[in-house]
């Protein structure tokens, strides 16, 4: 199959078009599995590889982009990824029978969503392994290892790939069109860095249109030997009517193809929005076209600075929030969590952070519709006790409600008004709260919330693209000691900490041999920890909280001793006993306590900070 590289190096060879936008083009519903098509509907796909091929594909993928053991599983499928895999693959090779085409095994990111939970590199590894195994199993003269994101989860499967075969391999990225990985890197460090781990072919797709890849494509310098591919999108999608809408057309598409070929190119197709046309549009035209061999990278001159006579706008400074793990190194250390109210009326909230501020509190944390259920936005909470009282808040941010869009937009405005403090949340699904009908976003989970939130500290968003600035949060997580699993607790624990969290709060402790226990397990980790505090305020009460809510568990001696009290204040006296004692082994331990205000009683919490 070194027929491939060598005929890659005398001149330049078209790819194929998208198959999934064509096949909703086609009729498939948009929910549907593609890649269980291999099995069900043959006939369709053989279709389309025959229209690619009749069009001058000389390169046509397998319909697997996401048939890996993670990404079948959420159609019941994951138990068909060799059948699936090895199928795809024979559909192109029966359609394309006696026709010069090589045929691609097609190859995505695993796309990891919370629901998968923490998955290590080996499993990574063998997720990749049994995909790609079965591709070759089917016959593929090569592997499209395309529209990686991250770096690092690319040169994993590259590293799978060759432990598996020597036959060609591309390796393809979806950088933004800013020329950034999610992973942080640029696209011409990608590339040494991909060429370097011995990719054969380098490239981006499936994440910019034409303009925008000849535009990363120019900040690549192209020595002899080097082979780039490029698939770009046909522009941005427009959804309309059920269905996404790609603009540009073939002839737009044939009339880049030279300018492509001038920066580089040498293996050139289609992705999302792209159908045979645009290929077959393409296909005269790159005919006629000779490779660049050696490109060098051009230096433009720096332009002269303009002189405007626009008022200078003059900004007043906003003072840094003082850290509160910089306190930690001087005094024991409060924090106090405060519901927002669940109507419009913020009195009592107010009333309520002035008193836990007088009683000497460090930050008031502030809830993001805990257990689903809504409440007044914590971020205008903050605001206005910012404001009006004069504290800290430390913001919790969850993962449910918002898409990567929205909590990237959600955290720029945060760090623009100053705000520090963060706990970073995957969130109680949306079912669970009293608005069982709405929809529960997950785009990422806790330690996804966290990476996203240390990238920001570093200047760049989800997509790699700079922020032209820093943020400078303080990024907590969290941490169950309630669990039945405690091992697995700490190991979820150390995979947060190793993503960037600063600090550690717990979920509420009500058992003094649990909180030593979990003082034991978490010191030696060396981060600040947050040791939850919740009184008790009846045998209802605690009662709830065992049986209702998730993360909580309350010992049963505990929760008799409070049956036995004769009225509700008796078992509160009993409630702030537990929790002082609680509270000591806390503060002794880490210097810091987290008490977390029951039904905005707040005079509960003043009291257990005396």
């Amino acid at each position: 199959m070194a027929k491939l590289l060598d005929l890659l190096n005398e001149r330049v060879v078209l790819g194929d078009g998208a198959t999934g936008t064509y096949l909703y083009e086609l009729g498939v519903p948009l929910n549907h599995c593609l890649e269980e098509l291999n099995v069900t509907r043959p006939e369709l796909l053989t279709r389309v590889y025959q229209e690619y091929a009749d069009a001058g594909a000389q390169v046509i993928e397998t319909n697997s982009f996401g048939a890996n053991r993670l990404r079948l599983a959420r159609y019941g499928l994951e138990h068909q990824v060799s059948e699936i895999n090895w199928r795809a693959a024979q559909v192109v090779k029966a359609a394309l029978k006696g026709r010069d085409v090589f045929v691609g095994g097609s190859v995505g990111p695993l796309s990891l969503r919370p629901a998968d939970g923490e998955i290590s590199a080996d499993d990574k590894k063998a997720l990749f392994r049994e995909q790609i195994g079965a591709l070759l199993d089917g016959g593929c003269d090569l592997i499209f290892l395309e529209t990686f994101t991250a770096l690092d989860e690319l040169l994993l499967a590259l590293n799978v790939f060759q432990n598996l075969t020597n036959i060609p391999v591309v390796t393809s990225l979806g950088v933004s069109e800013e020329g950034r990985l999610v992973s942080g890197e640029t696209f011409p460090e990608a590339v040494k860095i991909l060429q370097a781990a011995g990719a054969d072919i380098v490239g981006i797709n499936g994440t910019c249109g034409p303009q925008a890849c000849l535009h990363l494509l120019s900040k690549l310098a192209v020595a002899e030997g080097d082979l780039l591919s490029v698939f770009p999108n046909a522009g941005k999608p427009e959804f309309y009517e059920g269905r996404f809408n790609y603009a540009a057309s073939a002839e737009y598409f044939a009339a880049t193809l030279p300018r492509l070929v001038e920066e580089g190119a040498r293996l050139i197709g289609g992705d999302y929005g792209t159908r045979p046309e645009h290929i077959a549009a393409m296909a005269p035209i790159l005919r006629e076209l000779k490779p660049v061999r050696v490109k060098k990278l051009s230096t433009t001159a720096t332009r002269p600075r303009v002189e405007t006579s626009e008022p200078e706008i003059k900004t007043t400074a906003r003072e840094e929030e003082t850290s509160i793990l910089n306190q930690l190194k001087q005094k024991h250390v409060c924090i106090v969590e405060l519901d927002s109210p669940k109507t419009l009326s913020m009195d009592k909230f107010l009333a309520g952070a002035k008193a836990l501020k007088k009683a000497g509190a460090a930050a008031i944390t502030l809830a993001d519709n805990s257990l689903a259920i809504l409440r007044v936005s914590n971020f205008a909470a903050a605001i206005r006790v910012r404001e009006e009282v004069g504290l800290t808040s430390l913001i919790h941010l969850a993962c449910r409600d918002r898409n990567l869009l929205g909590l990237q937009s959600e955290i720029m405005g945060l760090g623009t008004l100053g705000f520090r403090h963060v706990l970073a949340l995957t969130g109680d699904p949306a079912k669970v709260g009293d608005h069982p009908g709405a929809t529960s976003v997950y785009d990422l989970n806790s330690v996804g919330l966290i990476k996203l939130l240390a990238g920001m500290n570093r200047g760049v968003n989800a997509v790699g693209r700079p922020l032209n600035g820093q943020t400078k949060f303080i990024i907590g997580c969290a941490f169950n000691p309630n669990a039945l699993n405690f091992d697995s607790q700490v190991k979820k624990l150390e995979s947060k900490l190793a993503a960037g969290a600063q600090y550690v709060m717990t979920q509420p402790v009500f058992d003094l041999d649990l909180a030593r226990h979990t003082v034991a397990r978490l010191k030696p980790l060396g981060v600040p920890v947050f040791l939850g505090v919740m009184p008790l305020l009846s045998s209802r009460n605690a009662e709830f909280l065992h049986n209702e809510v998730p993360g909580i568990k309350i010992a049963e001696p505990l929760r008799e001793r409070l049956r036995q009290c004769a009225d509700d204040p008796a078992a509160t006296r009993i409630g702030l006993e537990v929790a002082r004692e609680v509270r000591d082994v806390a503060l002794e331990a880490f210097g810091g306590v987290y008490l977390i205000t029951p039904f905005l009683r707040y005079e509960v919490s003043v009291e257990l900070m005396g």
